[in-house]
């Protein structure tokens, strides 16, 4: 049975990783079907939109888009692209896995945690956000709900029951800000007596973030509200090497929309020296999530020994002396073997 994904090739050096993920994807025979939408720079340009309807009826249609790095312009009137989409289709969790990988430039070594970052709603939300007092006082509201606290803890717990994990996380700052905070702690407390069999804690946010860089191995699964999450994950990449082994998954109820976390890197577009790997991690979270685990597996192990095994098929960032295409290639024939 065949599935179609809605796959948007980004701005930058978006065309380029993404043709690498796919000549993988194809390598496996993973049974996909594309379809080809515009969004950022490029649907700009064509259809004088950064997202185009067209391209969102399409990830409707399919339930499932493939995304590479997106361009927002700066400071003229256009707001996240990323953050439109995940309100368009109420993509609620956001997964961003932190995997260690050899060869590359990072403090720790064997390193596998997960963060859930609540995606809708806490401090990048845009209500109630005014200036007063003649421009010197800037007013934002937090906002957190019950409903969105609680379908965001449960799918971490779930998460962490189905892949064999054994803790959760839940990171707040209820101590100072009792309500909103408060709320998602008493919220991710209640739910974690379901799950009696995985360990529960619970860890002020600041001291997350020491204790991430001083002992990040004793993390599993991390739960946390969308302004502490954005900030935590991009920690997590750091430890592991970096933003170009991030991939993220923004998950809802009828849409998932997986993605490399990095920007477009528009200096080095065009010139085949991209690092593919956040892009192909993200497809490999895309390939659970419809149920092709050994497939994904499958991607995971071929960054895996290619980085050790073949330095020269290796971009310049991961210490190799190859080109996107040439990590590809080693990719290709790996999963063909």
């Amino acid at each position: 049975m065949s599935q179609t994904i809605a796959v948007i090739e980004g701005d930058g050096i978006g065309p380029e990783i993404m043709d690498a993920t796919l000549k993988v994807l194809n390598a496996l025979e993973c049974g996909l079907n594309y379809e080809f939408v515009d969004a950022g720079l490029v649907a700009l340009e064509k259809h004088g939109t950064l997202i185009p309807q067209a391209s969102l009826d399409a990830i409707e249609k399919h339930g499932i888009a493939l995304k590479g790095p997106l361009t927002t312009p700066i400071g003229k009137g256009f707001s996240s692209i990323n953050v439109q989409l995940r309100r368009h289709f109420d993509l609620y969790a956001n997964v961003r896995p932190a995997i260690s990988f050899p060869g590359t430039k990072s403090r720790f070594e064997d390193i596998d945690m997960i963060t859930v970052r609540e995606n809708t709603e806490g401090a990048y939300l845009s209500d109630g956000q005014e200036m007063i007092d003649e421009g010197n006082t800037g007013i934002s509201v937090i906002k957190v709900t019950r409903k969105g606290s609680e379908r965001i803890v449960r799918y971490a717990f779930e998460l962490a029951k189905n892949q064999g994990r054994k803790k959760v996380t839940a990171v707040h700052k209820a101590n100072i800000i009792k309500t909103s905070s408060g709320l998602f702690l008493e919220v991710a407390r209640e739910i974690a007596k379901e799950y009696p069999e995985l360990e529960f804690q619970e860890m002020i946010v600041d001291n997350a973030c020491m204790q991430l860089v001083m002992n990040p191995h004793q993390f599993d699964v991390v739960v946390t509200t969308n302004l502490f999450g954005d900030i935590l994950s991009d920690l997590c990449a750091g430890l592991v090497g970096g933003l170009g082994l991030a991939p993220g998954a923004n998950i809802g109820e009828k849409a998932a929309i997986f993605e490399a976390v990095h920007g477009s890197a528009p200096d080095i577009a065009g010139k085949k020296l991209a690092n593919p790997c956040a892009l192909l991690l993200a497809a490999a979270q895309m390939l659970d999530h419809l149920g092709m685990n050994a497939k994904a597996e499958a991607i995971r192990q071929g960054i895996r020994e290619v980085l050790e095994t073949r330095r020269e098929m290796v971009t310049p960032d991961m210490g190799g002396t190859g080109t996107t295409d040439s990590f590809a290639q080693a990719l290709v024939e790996y999963v063909e073997a």
